[in-house]
């Protein structure tokens, strides 16, 4: 086993903006996204508990788009990935060009700030407390701004930046991370080959500014303290894992998605950064690529590295981590450890101690199959987790296979014809990419393009010591082949190579009239899971398929149904969840994981939900519930349930 894991520990010298004393959240809050800066999604509220949740109703609703109404440039349109703050007793959240502030208690507006130009951050906001000098803010992100309004009025605070806002030079689509008077961002960051658009409606610059570097700014006056390099420059750590000058100008290697994890009592940040540019071919960029695909360890004070740990090395498969960590402290053969758990779109959690970012239940460098694409660079290796064990599919076989007791003697027959037509390939985890080629059958990859864990992440219980997921078992298929369009010094955004598309991994099922009903996958269900994790003991303490597909016949439709978004754990014993595309939002009892209480929608929940406790004494429960896809902004509520 080959060392992983690296320890460059820095200076701790505080700087004058970690001066203010975090203090600790009211159980009737929802201050951060994840509510605490451990990441946790947990509430210590339980008025809502496992004997009276199947009694929870709507409370109230708002409409944050109608129905119809489209494309980026929307003044109405909102992001279906929201999760609202509820900070004193107001609720704050982005609704496509506008920032509203909400009674928790009734959905009334108090206030509502619109953007002159651009959207507002697709996922949330952020809540700074303010001092003797300056009122509360609510910071968010747009496009390459940076902007803080006063959390009293929804105006622009003059005090910081430049009346109000800043330029950060690179956009960031996620919600920053406030650490006392620090303000913590990632970087939406991509490079050549990849066709992103910024979640934003802004195409990427490349290769001026893609840099993925995470930033801290003064919460006070929006001047940067500092950066860290997210792909190592000459002379840091890291450096020597890419060849030659392939760091220069190089995409990815960003946190991209929600935020970061704070250990607030050691002052260190965790940073789950993402892949490297481009995602499938990576024959320009030689070597294990750190800091891509790897947790990182920082002073929050300096941005100064302590230690990380890559969980991918040299990275082709689109494989980053998107969600954010989750701390809390486990007990391990009777040894208190402060942990840290990071999942990804490969299927696995590692746990960590988060001080020292050594491997708590051990982790083995592996070999795995090496390709053929010219002048690739394949690790002979992988990190793979002696525990907890794979919690998605990692690999598929003939006899992984749907039957007909599944679903339908017809379905299970299609899925036989269409692998022995395709002739499938995979070798397990991490299996390269074959080049095309007259004879060469697609691989096969699980998991699929969207995991795995995605940004939905992770909840936890920190007295149980349960972390919760919701996982999603896809497949993808295909080559890497020659880019018809690559021309030697011609366009610096095409690459010698790029991925082709294979045939799909599913059936199309019709109803007696011809009419395409649903699409269901050729692997063994479920399909899409719920898990429970015992951190402490490394093993799967529960999982229950997560969501029903109502086109498969009776009896057999709690086959799960994948959608987008994650958990919360309250200490009334429940995980809420939505996450699928069955237009539920459910209850589980977080020992069991028993579904004890649902609702039907309108639309699906593709967020993360909150909890808190409104002025009136009722714990609530809001989510953002959507139609469409999240730059179509139809038909967007946010929904509010409580007890009768």
């Amino acid at each position: 086993m080959r060392s992983i894991t690296a320890f460059v520990f820095g200076i701790s010298t505080l700087l004058p903006a970690l001066s203010a004393q975090s203090a600790k959240a009211p159980a009737s809050d929802w201050p951060f996204y994840s509510r605490d800066l451990a990441g946790t999604r947990f509430s210590p509220l339980a008025q809502i508990n496992g004997g009276n949740v199947g009694r929870l109703a709507q409370a109230w609703s708002v409409r944050l788009a109608p129905e119809g109404i489209a494309g980026a440039a929307s003044p109405t349109e909102v992001f279906q990935e929201v999760t609202p703050i509820v900070v004193n007793g107001v609720m704050y959240l982005p609704a496509g060009n506008r920032i509203l502030a909400l009674e928790p208690e009734t959905g009334k507006e108090i206030w509502r700030y619109e953007l002159k130009a651009g959207q507002a951050s697709f996922r949330g906001v952020a809540y700074w407390p303010g001092d003797r000098n300056n009122p509360p803010r609510i910071l968010f992100t747009s496009l390459k701004k940076m902007l803080a309004l006063n959390a009293n009025t929804g105006k622009p605070d003059p005090g910081f930046g430049r009346e109000g806002e800043i330029d950060m030079t690179v956009a960031f689509a996620g919600v920053p991370t406030i650490y006392k008077d620090v303000i913590l961002v990632g970087a939406n960051a991509f490079g050549p080959g990849e066709r992103h658009i910024d979640p934003q409606g802004e195409l990427p610059e490349w290769p001026d500014k893609t840099r993925g570097d995470s930033r801290a700014y003064d919460a006070r006056t929006g001047r940067k303290l500092w950066e860290f390099h997210t792909t190592p420059q000459p002379g840091e750590t890291g450096h020597d894992s890419w060849e030659g000058d392939s760091w220069k100008d190089r995409g990815g290697n960003n946190v991209w998605s929600v935020a970061m994890a704070v250990d607030e009592q050691r002052g260190i940040v965790y940073m789950p950064v993402g892949g490297p540019a481009a995602n499938y071919w990576g024959g320009d960029r030689k070597g294990n690529n750190l800091f891509a695909n790897s947790l990182v360890a920082v002073d929050a004070a300096t941005g100064k590295l302590k230690w990380y740990f890559q969980t991918i090395h040299h990275e082709l498969w689109d494989y980053d981590l998107p969600p954010e960590p989750v701390l809390l402290d486990i007990v391990k053969d009777g040894k208190k450890i402060p942990a840290v758990a990071q999942t990804g779109k490969a299927g696995y959690m590692f746990i960590l101690d988060r001080v020292t970012g050594k491997p708590v239940f051990g982790v083995e460098e592996r070999p795995v199959p090496r390709g053929s694409v010219p002048g690739e660079w394949y690790s002979p290796t992988q990190p793979f987790p002696l525990k907890p064990p794979p919690l998605a599919r990692i690999s598929i076989k003939p006899e992984d296979l749907v039957a007909a007791e599944d679903t339908t003697p017809e379905h299970a027959q299609a899925c036989r014809e269409l692998w022995e037509k395709n002739k499938f390939y995979n070798a397990g985890p991490y299996t390269p990419w074959p080049l095309q080629g007259e004879g060469v059958p697609p691989l096969i990859q699980f998991p699929g393009f969207t995991g795995g864990i995605n940004w939905g992440g992770t909840a936890a219980d920190p007295k149980s010591g349960y972390i919760f997921l919701h996982t999603k078992d896809s497949a993808a298929t295909g080559w890497v082949r020659q880019n018809p369009k690559y021309t030697p010094g011609a366009d610096r955004n095409e690459l010698p190579y790029d991925r082709a598309g294979g045939p799909p991994f599913s059936v199309a099922i019709k109803d007696n009239e011809g009419r395409i009903i649903g699409n269901w996958p050729c692997q063994k269900p479920p399909w899409s899971r719920l898990v429970a994790v015992n951190a402490n003991t490394g093993d799967i303490a529960w999982q229950v398929p997560l969501g029903v597909n109502e086109t498969l016949p009776e009896g057999k439709r709690n086959a799960g149904a994948a959608g987008s978004g994650g958990p919360i754990a309250t200490a009334g014993g429940l995980v809420f969840i939505g996450a699928t595309t069955d237009l539920r939002f459910r209850a589980f009892d977080s020992r069991s994981g028993k579904e004890l209480w649902s609702a039907k929608l309108d639309y699906n929940v593709t967020a993360v939900p909150i909890t808190y406790q409104g002025k009136n004494g009722k714990q609530y429960l809001a989510v953002v519930a959507a139609s469409g896809g999240p730059r179509r902004g139809n038909g967007q509520s946010l929904v509010a349930f409580a007890l009768p």
